[in-house]
C-alpha cells in the first residue's frame, strides 16, 4: 500500500518551487554579471571572480530529471559524474573526481566514504535551492581535497520576515519507475526562522534496449532536514539537523551470459545501507562593518554492505567527523577587502563487519589562510595563501593491517585578475596551487572490494598530491548574446591512481595504488543566442585530456558537444504562464584515450531530449507547475566512459520520460 501511495502521489504532485523563484527567463542572462557567489573570498560578484564559477539557480535544478543530486549538475561544461546505476553519482570536475572534489552542503564539507567507486553524495536534491561549481584548485579556501574544485549546494532560502509557506513536490520517471515526493514547510516570525523538509523516493531496476531490466540497480532514498535560526542586528545563527538514508542494490553483471538478480522495488541481497546524520551550527556576527563567520558541525556516516552468505553486514564502516571553520571578512576599504581564518576537521573511522577493506583510523587537520581582493578601475585582483597540516594515525588489525602514522603538510595559494574592457565583457586569468593528502584507501587497502569486484592494495609510502593550474577565460553578455569560454592547464605531482597489475587473488583481479606526474589540459565553451524575446539557441562544449609521461590517465571523460533550442513565453495567459518548450541534443565523442590494462575505449553516442513546462493559474494565482521531460528519446544503447557498470558489461539507461508537478500548499504572505 505504501508503494502504491507513493506512485499515486508522484502522478498527482510535482517539483518543488516557491513563488519568489519565478523568473523572467528572458532577462536571466542579463543578470549573470550581477550574480553573487560565496565560495571564494566571501561574497563577491561573479563578474569579479578570476576563477571559473558556474551557477545553477532553482529553475535550472528543478528542470533536470536524474536519480541523484549530482546528475542535476553533470550537464554543465567541465562537469561529469562517475555513476553506479541511477541512484549513485560522484562528481568529476575537469577529469578529476573522488577525494579531489569537495562538496559543501549546509555550510560544511560533506564527509562520507567519497574514496569509493560506489559511494555517492549523501544529500537530498529536493532541499537544494542553488548550486555553485568552482572549477580548478580551491585549496586556498577549503584545504586538502579541493584539488579539482568545489561544489556548493545552497539549502532552501530563509523567507522574508513575517511570512511562511509550504509546498508538496513529486516526480515519476518511466524507465526505472522512480516515484518520489517531498514535503516542505518554512516560516519567519519576528526574525525567528524555521524550515522542515521530508523526502521519499523509490526506483526499481532501470532498463535499456540491450540488457532489459538491469538487476541490482534499484534503490530507495529517504531524507529529513530541519533547521531553526534567528536573525538580529548582531547577526545570524542557524542550527540544521539532517538525516539521509540510501538503500541501493548492487549490480553484479552477467554470469554465463545472463543477468540474474532482483529487478523490482524490493531490495534483496546484495545491497548497501547508507545512513548519514548531520548537525551544523552556522553563525555570522557583525563586527563593525565586517563579519565573523563561525561554524561547527558533526557528521556520522554509516555504510553497510550485505552479501550472499552473510547474516550480518559483510562490510560495515562508521565514520564520525567534526568540522570547524572560523573566519573574518572585512568590509570594503577603498577597494580592498580582506578575509582570514582557520578551518579543518577531526575524523574517527571504525570497522564492525566481518570483511575489512581499509583500516580504522584517526585524522586531524587544520588550515590557516588569508585572502585579499582589490578593485582598481576596470581591474579586479584577488589572491591569498594557506598553510595546512594533516595528521593521520592508521590502526592495526592482526593479519591484515599494520599500524602507521603520517603527517601531510601543504602550502597553497592563488593569484588572479579580471579585466572589464567594456561593459558586459570580462577577461579573467588565474594561477593556483592545490593540495591533497592521500586517503586511507590509497594508503592501506588490502582486501576484496565486492562493490567494485576487485582486490585492492594500498601503499602507505604515497606522498601528497600538489597541483599547479593556470586558467584563462572570458565571458560576454548583451541583450541578444551570452558567451563564456575557458582554457586550462594543470600539472599534478604525485597523482595517485589504481592500476590493474595482472595478478589474481582469490579469483579477483588485483588493483594497486601507485603515483605519477600527471598533465591535464582542456577547454569549455557555452553560448546562448536570443535574437527575440522568446527564442533561444544554445551550444556548449567541453574537452579534457589527461596523461602521464608514458600513458593516458584513467577516468577522463570523453569530449562532449551539446545544443538546444528553446521557446519561452512569459506572462502568456490567464491559465498558462511561463511556458517553455525545448529540444536538446548531446553528443559524446569516442574516448580512445585510456589507461591501458585498466580501462578500455568507449564508442561515441548521441542523445536526444525534449522538455516542456508551464505554470497553471487560477484567478491570477499559480496553483501548480507542470514539467514533462524525455531523455534519450530514440532509446540509444550506449555506455558512458565513467559508468562503473561498464566493466561488468552493463549499458546506461534507455529512454526515460519524467513527469514533475509543483503544488504550492500555502501562499507566501505577511503575518
Amino acid at each position: 500500500m505504501k508503494r502504491c501511495f507513493i506512485i499515486a502521489v508522484a502522478f498527482l504532485c510535482g517539483v518543488s518551487a516557491k513563488a519568489q523563484d519565478t523568473l523572467d527567463v528572458f532577462s536571466r542572462h542579463l543578470k549573470l554579471n550581477e550574480v553573487v557567489v560565496t565560495g571564494l573570498t566571501g561574497e563577491s560578484r561573479k563578474s569579479e571572480t578570476p576563477v571559473p564559477v558556474s551557477v545553477l539557480d532553482a529553475t535550472d535544478l528543478r528542470s533536470s530529471a536524474t536519480g541523484n543530486v549530482i546528475g542535476t549538475i553533470a550537464n554543465e561544461p567541465g562537469v561529469s559524474q562517475i555513476t553506479t546505476g541511477g541512484g549513485i553519482g560522484k562528481p568529476v570536475i575537469r577529469g578529476l573526481g573522488y577525494n579531489r572534489v569537495v562538496v559543501i552542503a549546509d555550510g560544511i564539507r560533506q564527509e562520507g566514504q567519497q574514496w569509493g567507486d560506489e559511494h555517492g553524495v549523501e544529500l537530498d536534491g529536493n532541499g537544494v535551492h542553488s548550486a555553485e561549481i568552482i572549477k580548478g584548485p580551491a585549496s586556498l579556501m577549503y584545504g586538502s581535497d579541493a584539488l579539482a574544485g568545489v561544489i556548493i549546494f545552497h539549502p532552501d532560502v530563509n523567507l522574508a520576515p513575517g511570512s511562511f509557506a509550504a509546498d508538496l513536490s513529486s516526480e515519476y520517471q518511466s524507465n526505472s519507475g522512480l516515484a518520489g515526493y517531498s514535503l516542505y514547510h518554512a516560516g519567519n516570525v519576528n526574525g525567528v526562522t524555521w524550515g522542515l523538509r521530508f523526502s521519499d523516493k523509490y526506483a526499481h531496476a532501470y532498463r535499456n534496449a540491450a540488457d532489459g531490466l538491469v538487476p541490482g540497480t534499484q534503490f530507495r532514498e529517504r531524507a529529513f532536514t530541519g533547521s531553526m535560526g534567528i536573525n538580529r542586528k548582531w547577526g545570524i545563527s542557524r542550527l540544521t539537523l539532517g538525516y539521509f538514508h540510501l538503500t541501493p542494490g548492487m549490480a553484479e553483471g552477467y554470469e554465463d551470459g545472463i543477468l540474474e538478480g532482483p529487478t523490482g522495488y524490493g531490495i534483496e541481497i546484495p545491497f548497501q545501507q547508507v545512513r548519514h546524520y548531520k548537525a551544523v551550527l552556522n553563525n555570522t556576527f557583525r563586527v563593525g562593518d565586517g563579519r565573523i563567520k563561525a561554524l561547527v558541525g558533526y557528521q556520522f556516516n554509516h555504510r553497510q554492505e550485505y552479501e550472499e552468505g552473510f547474516s550480518e553486514p559483510g562490510l560495515d564502516f562508521q565514520l564520525g567527523t567534526i568540522n570547524y571553520d572560523l573566519k573574518y571578512i572585512s568590509a570594503d576599504m577603498n577597494g580592498w577587502k580582506f578575509s582570514g581564518g582557520v578551518g579543518g576537521m577531526n575524523q574517527s573511522s571504525r570497522n564492525l563487519g566481518e570483511e575489512v577493506l581499509i583500516p580504522a583510523y584517526n585524522l586531524f587537520d587544520a588550515g590557516l589562510f588569508t585572502t585579499a581582493t582589490k578593485s582598481l578601475g576596470r581591474f579586479h585582483f584577488s589572491g591569498g595563501l594557506r598553510a595546512d597540516v594533516r595528521f593521520l594515525h592508521s590502526l592495526p588489525l592482526e593479519g591484515t593491517f599494520t599500524e602507521f602514522n603520517r603527517t601531510f603538510p601543504g602550502i597553497t595559494g592563488s593569484l588572479g585578475a579580471v579585466y572589464t574592457p567594456v561593459p558586459g565583457l570580462n577577461v579573467r586569468a588565474n594561477l593556483s596551487r592545490g593540495f591533497r593528502a592521500p586517503n586511507l584507501s590509497e594508503l592501506a587497502s588490502n582486501g576484496v572490494h565486492e562493490g567494485t569486484v576487485r582486490y585492492e592494495k594500498g601503499d602507505n609510502s604515497l606522498k601528497p598530491e600538489f597541483s599547479l593550474q593556470g586558467d584563462f577565460g572570458a565571458d560576454y553578455a548583451s541583450d541578444y548574446l551570452s558567451l563564456s569560454s575557458a582554457v586550462f592547464c594543470n600539472r599534478i605531482d604525485n597523482y595517485i591512481y589504481a592500476a590493474r597489475t595482472g595478478d589474481i587473488i582469490d579469483g579477483f583481479d588485483v588493483y594497486s595504488y601507485t603515483a605519477g606526474t600527471a598533465l591535464l589540459y582542456g577547454t569549455e565553451f557555452s553560448a546562448d543566442v536570443h535574437p527575440i524575446h522568446q527564442f533561444h539557441l544554445g551550444a556548449r562544449f567541453s574537452y579534457v585530456r589527461g596523461s602521464f609521461t608514458e600513458s593516458d590517465m584513467p577516468l577522463i571523460p570523453a569530449p562532449r558537444l551539446g545544443g538546444d533550442i528553446k521557446w519561452e513565453i512569459t506572462h502568456s495567459g490567464k491559465v498558462f504562464n511561463d511556458c517553455c518548450l525545448a529540444l536538446r541534443v548531446d553528443h559524446c565523442f569516442a574516448q580512445n584515450h585510456f589507461l591501458p590494462g585498466t580501462e578500455t575505449a568507449t564508442p561515441a553516442y548521441t542523445l536526444l531530449g525534449v522538455s516542456a513546462g508551464t505554470d497553471i493559474l487560477v484567478r491570477g494565482r499559480r496553483i501548480a507547475s507542470i514539467y514533462i521531460m524525455a531523455d534519450n528519446l530514440t532509446d540509444v544503447v550506449y555506455t558512458d566512459h565513467l559508468s562503473r557498470l561498464k566493466y561488468v558489461g552493463i549499458r546506461n539507461p534507455g529512454r526515460n520520460i519524467t513527469f514533475k508537478l509543483l503544488i504550492p500548499l500555502m501562499k507566501i504572505y505577511k503575518l
